[in-house]
């Protein structure tokens, strides 16, 4: 098991991805399939928990999802 970066209360990180995703015009079920095409074991109510800040994320899934919405940590973590 990877580590895992725990998020604020207020969830930020999933609140970055959902934003840059959603920007981006990608649903939910493209990115866990482009996640899971690189290797990433991610289901969507995985990727809905940690969007909503009820769930951890792994350092591998948030470095895949940066690579797959083509952007910075800065962003991910502001």
């Amino acid at each position: 098991m990877g580590q895992k970066i725990k998020q604020s209360e207020s969830g930020n990180i999933g609140k970055n991805i959902r934003e840059i995703r959603v920007a981006k015009g990608l649903g939910q079920t493209e990115l866990v399939r482009l996640l899971d095409l690189q290797g990433i074991p991610i289901t969507r109510e995985c990727l809905v928990k940690i969007e909503r800040g009820i769930q951890h994320i792994q350092v591998e899934q948030l470095r895949a999802i940066k690579n797959e919405l083509k952007t910075t940590y800065d962003e991910l973590l502001k």
